[in-house]
């Protein structure tokens, strides 16, 4: 990779910047069963954030960057996790960024964790997902804490004061769950593969559920943690992906762990909506996608860098006018989805506007990669040029919850007065 090209300093046109003002048991639960009733959805207002705290987080960014950059082609080629990446935003303080001050953290907003992961995307996107992954998790028992006053406290400290970190396996579970849990005395045992676990390989603590037929209530979703070291628990190296090879995101095998009646900290209806899952598409989803729109940021100034010795071309001209139009589209969806996100009120109408703006982003990432490749030529297809990873790093846009399909029908249901489980 050349090692010479700094993409915040490359003398080419500007970007239209959209939103840069804005924005002790061994099973410890991800939520709990007191919440309260939906509220209506109040008129969207703007977002804001502490401009002095962000500025100090992205200086940081900046400055481990420029070393995650330089181990982005490794762990590419060689499907290995960003250990080396994730050492450093330990040492630095990030695993607990998303923790509230009170609580020993950081305290960054959502806006400022956007930012944060945004700018570390340019860098390397692995490191942005998986660090993602541990981040939205964070931010939602922070919400939580915030908002409703949920015991979620122990477990915000813990993160502060010990640096863990946590696994979600939200990417092979959502409403459905996956697994099986079987009642024995005392609790429950667990017998699962849930994939897409990102940042596996140093996780301390895995965030998941299993379906628990219960005799009386049907099929149930049981909510727990458990500590990667925990009987039971094994790691398939599985992860040799098209994109986001070095975020770790391998299976991970429960073989008949014992989960406590004290360690389940949510029960619900499968496949129902639950206000749990509003908070989590109004909390994660802006977070995640907010490393796609890091990617395609970068991947534009890598194509302009390149074709810039060409820009006197009318079909050039032409290609990039169609690539700044989709990533400022793509910026305007992150935008609304973060919006939206600062009313602070879960339920349908939030959870249909964040996945929307989902939708979009994702469409738009994915065309500014496509033209990022057309628009430098045939030195995009070479690995060593860095795009190439890029192209195939947004790739990974389409596959987050919801997806296009459902996103469309959850947005129809919704229009037309629909009854929605």
């Amino acid at each position: 990779m050349d090692m010479n090209f700094r993409r915040h300093r490359l003398p080419i046109a500007p970007r239209l910047n959209i939103s840069a003002s804005f924005p002790e048991s061994n099973h410890l639960p991800l939520t709990h069963l007191n919440f309260p009733g939906e509220p209506e959805m109040l008129e969207l207002t703007a977002p804001s954030t502490t401009p002095l705290e962000a500025t100090n987080w992205l200086k940081q960014v900046e400055q481990l960057g420029l070393r995650f950059a330089e181990r982005a082609a490794a762990a590419d080629a060689d499907d290995h996790f960003v250990s080396e990446n994730f050492a450093d935003l330990k040492s630095h303080e990030f695993i607990a960024a998303g923790v509230p001050r009170e609580l020993g953290g950081g305290g960054a907003s959502q806006i400022e964790l956007s930012n944060i992961l945004r700018e570390l995307a340019k860098y390397c996107g692995s490191t942005a997902l998986a660090y993602s992954m541990h981040t939205h998790q964070v931010a939602t028992a922070a919400w939580r804490w915030h908002h409703q006053q949920a015991p979620v406290d122990g477990l915000l400290k813990r993160i502060a004061a010990e640096q863990i970190i946590l696994v979600s396996s939200g990417g092979s579970d959502w409403l459905p769950s996956s697994g099986t849990a079987v009642r024995v005395e005392g609790g429950f045992r667990i017998n699962a593969r849930k994939a897409f676990a990102s940042g596996a390989p140093i996780g301390d603590l895995l965030m998941t559920s299993a379906v628990y037929e219960d005799p009386d209530a049907g099929a149930t979703v049981l909510h727990f943690g458990v500590p990667m070291g925990a009987a039971g628990v094994t790691l398939e190296p599985t992860w040799q992906t098209l994109g986001m090879r070095g975020t770790g995101s391998h299976d991970i095998v429960l073989s008949d762990v014992f989960v406590p009646d004290a360690g389940v900290s949510l029960k619900r209806e499968q496949g129902k909506w639950h206000l749990l899952f509003h908070i989590i598409a109004m909390v994660a989803m802006p977070l995640i996608y907010s490393v796609y729109v890091g990617v395609a940021e970068a991947a534009r100034d890598r194509a302009i860098q390149q074709a810039n010795h060409r820009r006197h071309d009318d079909h050039l001209q032409y290609l990039v006018g169609g690539l700044e139009n989709e990533l400022t589209a793509a910026k305007l969806a992150l935008q609304h989805m973060l919006t939206t996100a600062a009313t602070n009120q879960p339920g349908f109408n939030t959870t249909n506007q964040v996945m929307i703006g989902r939708t979009l982003a994702a469409q738009s990432v994915l065309k500014v990669a496509d033209l990022a490749m057309e628009i430098a030529g045939g030195k995009a297809f070479y690995r060593s040029f860095e795009l190439e990873r890029l192209f195939r790093d947004a790739q990974a846009a389409r596959y987050h919850p919801l997806q296009e399909g459902p996103q469309r029908r959850l947005t129809g249901q919704l229009a037309l007065g629909c009854e929605i489980d």
